[in-house]
């Protein structure tokens, strides 16, 4: 028997797929579902329990702003902590009965004749059922598929073979010969926990990162009192914080050149960690800093200079059953081989087959690159919404700015559709806005800065980024413009 229509379908319970959930109970809407390929909630960070693994936003802005949490233990939080924040919020806003964990969206169908989404759901066992809903709401969000490198006989390593965004906590690190592969934003996260217990440590590097102090510590006491006895205070300094982040916009879209100040603090940040010149030279950018992720460390560099980690520069020519073989001819025997390169953020296309109305298929409105009025809705397909969809990520700021605006233009949208059968966006209006994005990307640190980024798609389009203030994002998203969207 096929299961009773949904008012909502949610797919992901990261933070923007559990916000939306939060928002809808605020509301006082209960026909909702969040379904999760995971067996826990929180999106990204359940996946990435590699160790080290930790948020570059401070904790007091990587939290709901209808959802505070007053109990925090460091500056930066780590995954853990991340991930038990989002298993409490399930608790507080009573989420559980409206989960659905190890189950994943393995196609989505428009019917014509009942104005319904049909999906086909899919859980860990390979049973599959379908599932019908007036709106779906696709909140996988762009760090969910992992990237592998594309390097001959990666597969025919003999050893262990895995990538961060996999992580085995079981993995036996202390006396190992590891590899990793890269050197973003997992790389410098964990090294350092590597070097601490294996017996060897090599980083293979393809381009080197732009890195800034860290300054992580522990909340003082006095500062965790103050943010669960008094409110006010948490919510002040967030508030300091969050201008603080959103100062530095203008450096990425249209004053780029005012990163210099901050490379000179990098290349300082790095002249004191590293005194051997050779090493140095091996890890400086040659780009403008922006134009690739901008990490934050106070301990990569120093775990580089160790005597059993190396960094190799020397391109890798192919992956053998002992180790990795480098451009030069020398193999370096490993017994892990980790790939910490990422995640296919602007080539990743439709979640699933995906077929509109007149079989229409969103891989074939997506052929030139993903695209979306608002990071939210796309042409032709009504009643589809997506949060931290195409053109929403930051470089500047916390995502749960981004999300929190996306989260009141579905609500918005939920509403009329109360009176409405469904809602689509105009074709007009969703290249318009396009149109828009991509002309101000052009002029941003992400395409002028000299480098090939995640961000970018193989043909060179951002399909990632917002090119402008969460300010502004904010406003433009508070509700649908009545004249860019087709009610029936």
């Amino acid at each position: 028997m096929a299961a009773a229509p949904l008012d909502v379908l949610i797919v992901g319970a990261g933070f923007s797929g559990l916000g939306l959930g939060m928002r809808l109970k605020q509301a006082g809407r209960h026909g909702f579902q969040v379904i999760e390929r995971h067996a826990g909630v929180g999106g990204t960070w359940w996946a990435n329990r590699y160790p080290g693994a930790a948020c570059d936003i401070p904790s007091l802005l990587y939290s709901y702003s209808f959802a505070p949490n007053p109990r925090w233990s460091r500056l930066f939080p780590q995954q853990p902590e991340i991930q038990a924040y989002l298993a409490d919020c399930v608790e507080r806003f009573g989420l559980a009965p409206h989960l659905r964990l190890s189950t994943e969206l393995a196609a989505l169908r428009w019917d014509e004749s009942t104005q319904q989404w049909h999906a086909t759901l899919r859980g860990a066992d390979g049973t599959a059922h379908e599932q019908r809903a007036r709106s779906v709401v696709i909140a996988t969000g762009a760090l969910s598929k992992p990237r592998w490198p594309e390097i001959d006989g990666l597969h025919d390593f003999g050893g262990r073979l895995l990538h961060t965004a996999a992580w085995d906590p079981s993995l036996p690190l202390a006396g190992q010969r590891i590899g990793v592969i890269g050197t973003g934003a997992s790389a410098v996260q964990l090294v350092p926990e590597l070097s601490a217990t294996a017996a060897e440590v090599r980083v293979f590097q393809r381009t080197p990162s732009w890195i800034m102090p860290r300054h992580d510590r522990p909340l003082a006491r006095w500062q965790r009192t103050l943010c669960t006895h008094l409110p006010g205070f948490a919510r002040t300094w967030r508030t300091a914080l969050y201008w603080q982040h959103e100062a530095r916009v203008p450096g990425f879209t249209t004053r780029p050149q005012w990163l210099a100040a901050a490379e000179s603090i990098a290349l300082r940040h790095m002249k004191r960690q590293v005194r051997e010149p050779a090493l140095r030279d091996a890890l400086t950018p040659r780009y403008r800093m922006g134009c690739k992720r901008i990490l934050i460390s106070d301990d990569f560099y120093p775990a580089l200079t160790r005597p059993h980690v190396a960094l190799e520069t020397t391109p890798i020519a192919r992956i053998e059953p002992a180790g990795v073989r480098t451009a030069d001819g020398r193999l370096h025997a490993l017994d892990v081989l980790v790939a910490a390169t990422g995640f296919d953020a602007a080539d990743a296309g439709p979640p699933c087959p995906v077929v509109g109305p007149g079989g229409h298929t969103l891989a074939e409105a997506w052929g030139l690159g993903a695209s979306a009025y608002l990071g939210t809705l796309v042409a032709g397909f009504p009643n589809l919404f997506f949060l931290v969809g195409p053109n929403t990520g930051l470089g500047h700021n916390s995502m749960l700015q981004i999300i929190e605006s996306q989260l009141a233009l579905v609500l918005d949208a939920l509403r009329r559709l109360d009176h409405h059968a469904a809602l689509t966006v105009t074709n007009e209006a969703h290249h318009r806005f396009d149109d828009e994005v991509q002309h101000r990307l052009k002029s941003t640190i992400w395409s002028t800065g000299g480098c090939h980024s995640w961000y970018q798609s193989r043909d060179g389009r951002i399909t990632t980024l917002w090119p402008g203030s969460t300010i502004e994002f904010r406003r433009r998203t508070r509700r649908l413009a009545l004249a860019d969207i087709h009610l029936r």
